[in-house]
């Protein structure tokens, strides 16, 4: 009978695999009008092609419609041909929406700034709310020489010229030098600032500002120095429905977290959750959910907006609504919703899908959720074409798209093999410990395999984007998916309750809180334990596209012989296995030497990866660049699959020299830092020393001192040349000449790190070591001419030079035809600020490689 059986079922899958493609066709037809719309920005963003032959196209692809509808013969063949006909019709048209999307008006603002910056007086409308970027996440705010800024968008309508006030239209980024309180959305201005255009990421891994703007239409930066350089020109009354999204976003803002301590450190986990703001948290609990692989449920999403969903549609059938009205209240809850939370991709998707699922309901249809998918889709890439690119709108639909595929499937299979009962099938009582999966709902196995599948939907994505792979993360989920629901859920409530019964809403506060602290509790327990995170580092499109290749054919493609198919997905399995393990032992273990100076600005952070494993950071800071600890050096260990640093090795106590330690203490495993004697002895005037040592310390990590050498590789050394005992002692002497100076050697290169010596340890140097030589050199304080000797470069012979320097440095030395390596005229000469992130790798064979991140 179960051979009967098997036979039988396989015979239901072969159909089904014939007739998969007319269900999709008569089910959910969108699905074709959304991929005809993506294929068509993909296309277009590779090959832009004139959009007068997408206009053909598609009038041919019209014509063919016509023609074949008015030929009785093929109607039988009808639905098949009317699907292809909208895909291909749709991916003329995703192409065409997305040239429109990004053609500029001939007085755009974009076509009045060159790559050099100019100085010029616009006029406009303020379109966003001020934000003050105070970075309260980052440790060493407190000693940054310049106040907190804000930024805002702005309408240009006009700027100055020669002749007058000419016409102008576009978006531009404005940001000001200090706190501005008085100014609102609506607002026209005046300012009189610099005009430039976004510089492109310098670095590996760096976030990219200026191709993030470019995919909204925004080209252009202005800033001012003051608020003094903006003249407010009137006061433009609000919109109705901006002055009402104001006012609810307010109210529900007092409703959640006005009796919530600013002193609670789940606050900020609070306020992410329920209402879509993550400024908020700080960075050890941010780092605890992205090392899970948690993050997700911190970001507004369709389970936020589902478990809303719930709560209004029970309240409603408890009052005695029917169906047609709790769908028109559940949609008008999603509409006040929409109108507190940030409107991000993965929150207006689920609102459309909200709003399809009330309105099927209202109108008595059946509701297909991957019709509703694909709705959402492509809506909002009609709105915005190029959110197709992001890694928020791709990790959303893609995690959704694999629970609604494969979610009902696997709970079927896996309640299968645990209870050994057949889903339709009756048989006897299930065990006890199964009775929680008895049925589909919201219990653990259904849990498990939703976190499971939508884990398998967006993994591809992640590894992409996020250069990591979290397997356990559909684990972690059903751990603490109790706790995020009833946080929802009662955040929820607290939220209605404050304008009804405000002492329930106070004693929810505080039950709300207490599980707040649970969640980031055993968030950073499980990562602590370190094992929920793989980290490969940046990976090609072609692995990618192979993992969705092997998810599609495990998923939909019927063979004959399931032993065929089985053998074939587990052989592709183990392959891109391979590949990945290949990968991270790569980028692990190395026979050559590679060091990476970044492009932090005016400071320093260069990354030594020594034969072997070992991997040392020198210096990590920056004099204006802010937070360069999490926007440059972390996410650059992230790009190249490194979760370890052996040692931290500080040159001085300069804040462009330390400011960004402890945010890469708390974004990796750090073994060691050492700094030398003037680093514990110097009377440390701003405090930066003893405030970076206590922070370590808090966290079991102290500044240990260094020795003469290291020896931390079997084939390369590290040798500090200066200062000694002596020197670092010496008051007398600058910080800057008490800075260390450090020798690596490698298959007969040597590699010099000079820090920031002036000229008189410069000469002391040579006159201790009067045969030193290297062939690399990192110039001395950033490449300075003022505090460079004449003969210092010359005498070491380098071959080549590397300045880590910022755009002024850079400038200054080009005008004054690099006298600070004039000495040096044989030299191959670099700047971070020009070259962006510099790499060279040492290679036995090879010999010196030089690489440059900007060409």
């Amino acid at each position: 009978m179960d051979e009967v059986r098997r036979k039988l079922e396989l015979i239901e899958r072969q159909l089904a695999g014939r007739k998969i493609h007319e269900r999709i066709i008569s089910t959910c037809p969108l699905v074709f009008v959304a991929v005809g719309l993506i294929l068509g920005i993909l296309i277009q963003s590779r090959v832009d092609v004139a959009v007068s032959l997408w206009f053909g196209l598609l009038a041919m692809l019209a014509l063919t419609a016509i023609v074949f509808f008015s030929i009785p013969r093929f109607s039988s063949a009808s639905r098949y041909v009317t699907a292809y006909l909208a895909l291909c019709c749709f991916v003329c048209l995703g192409a065409i929406r997305l040239t429109s999307y990004g053609r500029a008006e001939p007085n755009d603002v974009r076509h009045l700034v060159a790559d050099e910056r100019r100085l010029a007086t616009i006029r406009g409308s303020i379109i966003t709310e001020p934000y003050i970027s105070k970075y309260t996440n980052w440790k060493f705010a407190r000693f940054t020489p310049t106040d907190p800024t804000t930024s805002f968008y702005i309408n240009v309508t006009e700027i100055e010229a020669i002749d007058g006030w000419k016409k102008v239209v576009g978006v531009v980024r404005v940001q000001v030098g200090e706190q501005v309180l008085d100014l609102k959305v609506g607002d026209a201005i005046q300012a009189y600032c610099w005009l430039e255009r976004f510089a492109p990421a310098t670095n590996p891994g760096q976030f990219d500002t200026a191709e993030y703007l470019a995919r909204r239409n925004v080209f252009i930066a202005a800033s001012i120095q003051s608020r003094s350089g903006i003249t407010i020109l009137s006061r433009i009354a609000s919109s109705t429905l901006t002055r009402m999204r104001t006012r609810i976003k307010q109210a529900a803002t007092n409703a959640l977290l006005g009796d919530i301590s600013q002193d609670e450190s789940s606050r900020g986990l609070v306020e992410a959750l329920l209402l879509g703001n993550r400024r908020e948290i700080d960075t050890e609990t941010y780092e605890a959910f992205r090392k899970t692989g948690l993050l997700h449920l911190i970001s507004l999403s369709g389970m936020h907006l589902g478990i809303l969903f719930g709560i209004v549609w029970l309240g409603s059938k408890t009052a005695g609504f029917l169906k047609p009205a709790r769908a028109v209240i559940c949609a008008v809850g999603v509409a006040v919703f929409m109108l507190i939370v940030p409107p991000r991709a993965p929150t207006v998707r689920a609102a459309i899908i909200a709003w399809v699922f009330c309105a099927s309901i209202f109108f008595r249809r059946r509701y297909n959720p991957i019709n509703g998918l694909s709705l959402a889709a492509f809506i909002l890439l009609l709105i915005k074409p190029t959110d197709l690119f992001e890694a928020g709108w791709q990790l959303s639909f893609a995690s959704l798209l694999g629970i609604l595929l494969f979610c009902e499937r696997l709970h079927l299979f896996l309640y299968e093999k645990v209870t050994g009962l057949r889903w339709r099938g009756k048989g006897p009582k299930v065990p006890v410990s199964f009775r929680m999966s008895r049925r589909p709902g919201p219990y653990l196995l259904r849990l498990f395999s939703a976190g499971l599948t939508a884990w398998l939907g967006g993994a591809g994505v992640l590894l992409y984007h996020f250069y990591t792979v979290t397997p356990l993360a559909s684990v972690w989920t059903v751990l603490v998916f109790p706790l995020v629901s009833a946080i929802l859920a009662l955040g929820f409530l607290k939220m209605i309750l404050f304008f009804l019964l405000p002492t329930l809403s106070i004693v929810l506060g505080v039950i709300v809180v207490l599980l707040s602290d649970a969640f980031i509790w055993i968030v950073k327990l499980i990562a602590h334990l370190d094992i929920s995170e793989i980290l490969i580092g940046r990976v090609s499109a072609a692995p990618v596209i192979w993992y969705y290749g092997i998810v599609v054919f495990a998923g939909f493609v019927v063979v004959r012989r399931p032993l065929v198919k089985r053998v074939i997905t587990v052989t592709a399995v183990l392959g891109i296995v391979v590949y990945l393990g290949a990968l991270k032992w790569q980028r692990t273990y190395r026979e050559d030497l590679a060091m990476t100076c970044l492009d932090v600005g005016h400071g320093q952070a260069i990354l030594v990866r020594l034969p072997g494993k070992v991997n040392v950071l020198f210096d990590a800071g920056s004099l204006y660049g802010r937070d360069v600890g999490s926007r440059i050096v972390a996410p650059y260990l992230d790009y190249m699959g490194i979760g370890k640093i052996d040692s931290i090795i500080i040159s001085h106590n300069d804040v462009d020299h330390i400011n960004g330690i402890p945010e890469i203490v708390e974004h990796c495993h750090v073994e060691h830092v050492y700094a030398n004697d003037a680093f514990f002895n110097r009377s440390d005037t701003w405090g930066t020393a003893q405030f970076l040592r206590d922070w370590l310390s808090k966290r079991d990590l102290d500044v240990e001192r260094l020795c003469g050498e290291m020896a931390l590789a079997e084939n390369a050394g590290l040798r500090f040349l200066w200062p000694d005992e002596r020197i670092g002692d010496d008051a007398t002497l600058s910080d800057n000449d008490r800075s260390l100076v450090t020798l690596i050697e490698f298959a007969g290169v040597r590699i010099l790190l000079c820090s920031d010596i002036e000229q008189f340890a410069q000469k002391e140097l040579l006159r201790r070591h009067p045969d030193l030589k290297a062939d690399i050199i990192v110039v001395p304080h950033h490449g300075s001419a003022t505090t460079l000797d004449s003969e210092f470069l010359k005498k070491l012979g380098g071959n080549v030079l590397i300045c880590s320097c910022d755009r002024s440095q850079y400038d200054r030395a080009k005008r004054q035809a690099d006298p600070a390596l004039g000495s040096s005229r044989t030299a191959k000469v670099f700047y971070t600020t020009a070259n962006g992130a510099i790499t060279i790798r040492l290679d036995k064979k090879e010999g010196i490689k030089t690489g440059i991140f900007i060409r």
